[in-house]
Parts: C-alpha cells; structure tokens; sequence
C-alpha cells in the first residue's frame, strides 16, 4: 500500500534543525491585523468564537486566499493555531503571506459558548458536541466569512478530529469549499485510541490533566529523541495558554481543561466500530492530507488508508513529514508542517 502512495504522492521531509524553527519573521515583514467577532450558531443562545488575521495592506479579498482552521477533539484552535512560538505563529506565518486567514474555536471550547451541560456534572449528561453539532458550527462560520468578503467560497484546514468535520461539511457544501487541507486525518482504527472513555455511557465531558496532555503528546516517540523533540518552553507556553480559557477546570484541584466528549461517542460508533463517518468519494475539490511520523492519535495507517478513497477529488497529495507528532504544529520541526501546508495553498493562491 505505502509503496504506491509514495509512488503517487508522499513527499517525506527530513528534520531540521531546532533553530531554524524558532526564528522569528523579519522585521520588514508587512503588518498583520487581528480582528475577533463572536457568531451566532445555528442553535439560540450559542456563539462561536472567530478570529481572522490578514495583511494591513490587503486590498481585495479572493476565495483562493481566505483559509479556515479548525481544531481537534481536546484543545481549542487560538491556542494552537495562533499561538506565537518562537514569535511566529502558523496563523501569522500564512497571514504574512497575503492570506485571508481564519480560525474557530467550536462550542465547548476557547472562547466559544460553553454548553450548559458543562455546569453540571459531566455524568449527569450523555456525551455532548457531536459532528454533526460542530458541522453546524462550522458552516454558520464559513457562512459569516462569505458573506462578510463577499466571496462563493473558501479553503478549509483541519486537524485531527477536525478533518472529519471539514471533510464531511465538504461532501455536504462543495460549492462553498476552494480546497481542502487535512493534518492528521482520521480515518476507520485498527489501533486502541490514546482517548479512553472507560466503561458504561460515554459523560458528557472529560477532564483533561497538564501532565496528561504531556504524556499523550509525548507517546510513540522513541526515548532518544524526546528530550529535544518540543524546544525549550513551547509546552508551557502552550499549556498556559489553553488551560487558561476554561477557568472552571483551572480551579479545580488538581487543575483540568474540560473537553467535550461527542467526538469520543462519534469515535465509539464510526471510527472505532469500523464505521467511516463521510464518504471520500464525494469530496471534488483538491485534497491535501499531511501526516506526522510518530503520530498515535491518528497513525499514519489512517491517511494511507483514507488516500486512494479520494477518488473524485481533481489533485491529491499526501505528504509524510519525518521527526513529528500528532502536535508537529508546535514542535521543532513544525516548518515542515508549515511549508507543506502553504505549497498546497499556493497552487491556487499565489498573485
């Protein structure tokens, strides 16, 4: 199987060294501006959290250059997408290079509107956020942002849980999608899942421990390489700033980050029972999937797996990077995360 990906599609890019991925943009690099807006969902009384990015001297907004990130089942999107490690973060990076760049933080994450399930309990409620619910979010997003630039449609980015959700909003709106950029894609498992629900009825949260986010972070890296693998103070920098947006949990002893737990019921039902969620054969945009070696969240089996069932989509391309997790985005190899992303962006992109 793998050989004839890579025969097709799979472009493995080596490490690099540390210092290379902590410089910081140069000082003649045009300004960026920084716009929030809360969006209504679909449901009353829930708000999305947006935030959007973009070079002061745009002047014109096109499809081909306005991308929308969404994050995956635990952590919320601004503290990842935008987090400025180095002092360059990956929203920065493709802002800076004359896109329209977006990102959302679904409800029950970041800043968006916490269910009120969340104030109870987390056993008092089945399991809550499924898709099908953060499907909703996003269109009410893309929506927002299509009409706000007066554009047909836009590039999605996904990671992890996301790329099922931005797949799937693709096979059900392929008139609003430009191309579609998957990182860490998840696809039907062979593997046990490092996100355990435990037995009996799935809650309708989980709460999530620092050293546990370290720990999954760190799984499936051989011993020799984790010492240098996230530099120094990146995932503190990190830790910080995503434990921060739930101050319910950070008063907890010890402190947690809440999460909700549909995607684990999704995983439950699709995923793990052998189940796919979407249909791949119904994406017709470009395709990109992009994967991490030592991912164990969603192992690079998956992406393989999932690469020849694009059948309909115009150009695919699988890139493998070498040296990086599940979290390459905030490592020190994450420039080849970054470079592969925005070589796919610029096919269609560039001036």
């Amino acid at each position: 199987m793998l050989d004839r990906l890579l025969l097709a599609a799979v472009i493995a890019f080596a490490s690099v060294p540390a210092l290379a991925q902590t410089a910081a943009p140069a000082a003649t690099a045009p300004a960026v501006v920084m716009e929030e807006t809360m969006v209504p969902a679909v449901d009353p009384g829930i708000s999305i959290y947006v935030r959007n990015k973009h070079r002061a001297d745009m002047s014109s907004f096109r499809p081909e250059r306005t991308v929308l990130f969404v994050h995956g089942s635990t952590y919320p999107a601004h503290t990842a997408f935008d987090l400025p490690l180095g002092g360059l973060s990956w929203m920065d990076y493709i802002a800076q290079r004359g896109y329209d760049v977006y990102l959302l933080d679904l409800r029950g994450y970041g800043k968006s509107t916490r269910p009120p399930e969340m104030a109870d309990k987390p056993e008092a409620h089945g399991a809550i956020v499924r898709g099908d619910t953060a499907v909703k979010d996003i269109g009410a997003v893309v929506d927002h942002i299509l009409k706000r630039r007066g554009i047909p449609r836009l590039t999605l980015l996904g990671w992890s849980w996301g790329t099922t959700l931005m797949a799937t909003y693709t096979t059900q709106n392929p008139d609003k999608v430009e191309r579609l950029a998957l990182y860490a894609p998840q696809w039907i498992r062979t593997t046990p899942s490092l996100v355990q629900a435990g037995a009996g009825p799935i809650p309708a949260y989980r709460m999530v421990r620092r050293d546990q986010a370290l720990g999954r972070w760190l799984t499936g890296v051989p011993e020799d390489k984790k010492a240098t693998l996230i530099p120094a103070g990146w995932f503190d920098q990190w830790a910080d700033a995503t434990f921060a947006t739930d101050p319910v949990g950070a008063a907890m002893t010890p402190p947690v980050l809440r999460a909700p737990n549909g995607t684990v019921q999704d995983t439950a039902d699709f995923w793990g029972a052998g189940k796919a969620y979407y249909d791949p054969a119904k994406i017709t945009v470009p395709t990109l999937l992009v994967q991490a070696e030592w991912d164990q969240d969603t192992p690079p089996y998956m992406a393989q797996t999932l690469f020849p069932l694009l059948k309909n989509a115009p150009d695919k391309r699988y890139v493998w990077l070498a040296e990086g997790t599940h979290t390459i985005i905030m490592e020190k190899n994450r420039l080849k995360l970054f470079e592969a992303v925005q070589a796919f962006l610029d096919v269609a992109g560039r001036f």
